[in-house]
């Protein structure tokens, strides 16, 4: 049974009993010669705190809330691996929440997170958000949120990206530099600052070298997978048919090699594909699949590791924090010259 209390730890410091809290939660406020002091005394007389007495006290719920839009995209199962990393190094459970890409399911799933059932929020926009005064209840309630991914541009929160504009360039040079001449952009919902970012990159990769942009070859897709198909095919049956194609997410990727395989085109010598994605079976389809690939695990650590220390304040994290990290560009068989 443990015999020592933070208050005797306190009076043999000769410190206050939150001075002493604090320096046990490593907290910035803290000297670091301070913290030792502590830390080693804690040591020594075998002082072990009590979390759950703790987390009463600070009525948290030590659970965190991820809001996602979609499971099909494997760069969402990556990035909560990375978040629940970090989650169980911190004693806290993870809530996984689903929108389904309907912006009325996240305004349901904020206003129940208002309740205090978690502490904290990560979270990646749905397709069809543009009103985000859903999202801002929660910072006026004080649950600190995070952002990565599919950000919110007119929120002041931490938020985690990857280079989407750079990106988008690269893929569309790399296209054109593979001998394409009509390349076409794929690209969801043009509400999420990632697709703006990514079709700016596209055109900016076309002035670059000098090639026509041609809004036909822009095609914009929603969630519904049957219309998505559908203008797909239409775009290769017309007479502006692409012998390249740049999809913003790999759903996108998957339907032209389904509609390629439909209308008896080859994968690469008719058409070349490149797709932001991070199925780990790009290099199992037929043909491999290129890809922009993220570090998706990597930014759903670092969205983890934002939030928790807005929670511990262990430093002060300043609201518009944005964090990019680098994708990566992946060479396979859908974009190799035959």
């Amino acid at each position: 049974m443990n015999s020592v209390n933070l208050k005797q730890l306190a009076q043999e410091l000769n410190l206050s009993v939150s001075t002493v809290s604090r320096a046990l939660r490593d907290s910035w406020e803290i000297s670091t010669p301070t913290k030792q002091r502590v830390f080693d005394l804690a040591k020594k007389m075998n002082f072990q705190p009590n979390p759950y007495a703790s987390s009463l006290r600070k009525h948290r719920s030590r659970t965190i809330a991820v809001v996602i839009p979609e499971v099909a995209n494997n760069f969402f199962a990556l990035a909560i691996k990375g978040i629940e990393t970090v989650a169980r190094e911190k004693g806290y459970h993870v809530l996984i929440y689903l929108t389904n890409e309907e912006v009325a399911e996240e305004m349901a799933i904020a206003a129940s997170l208002q309740s205090g059932r978690v502490d904290g929020v990560i979270l990646s926009l749905c397709g069809s958000t543009q009103d985000t005064r859903h999202l801002l209840d929660l910072q006026q309630r004080n649950i600190p949120l995070v952002f990565f991914d599919r950000v919110s541009d007119g929120i002041t929160a931490p938020k985690v990206m990857t280079n989407d504009h750079e990106s988008g360039f690269i893929a569309t040079e790399h296209l054109i530099k593979a001998g394409c001449r009509r390349v076409a952009h794929l690209t969801i919902s043009m509400s999420l600052s990632i697709s703006h970012k990514r079709q700016q990159g596209y055109e900016d990769g076309l002035r670059r070298y000098d090639q026509p942009w041609d809004p036909d070859l822009v095609i914009h897709c929603g969630s519904d997978e049957e219309v998505n198909y559908r203008m797909i095919k239409e775009l290769f049956l017309s007479d502006k048919r692409p012998d390249g194609v740049f999809a913003s997410v790999e759903k996108l990727a998957v339907q032209v090699y389904h509609v390629c395989r439909e209308l008896g085109l080859r994968i690469p010598e008719d058409v070349k594909v490149i797709s932001f994605s991070n199925l780990v079976t790009a290099s199992l389809l037929s043909p491999s699949l290129t890809t922009i690939a993220q570090p998706a695990y990597d930014m759903g650590k670092e969205a983890a590791t934002i939030l928790f220390r807005r929670l511990e304040k262990k430093y002060i994290v300043v609201p518009e924090d944005r964090v990019m990290l680098p994708a990566k560009l992946e060479v396979r068989a859908s974009t190799m010259s035959s």
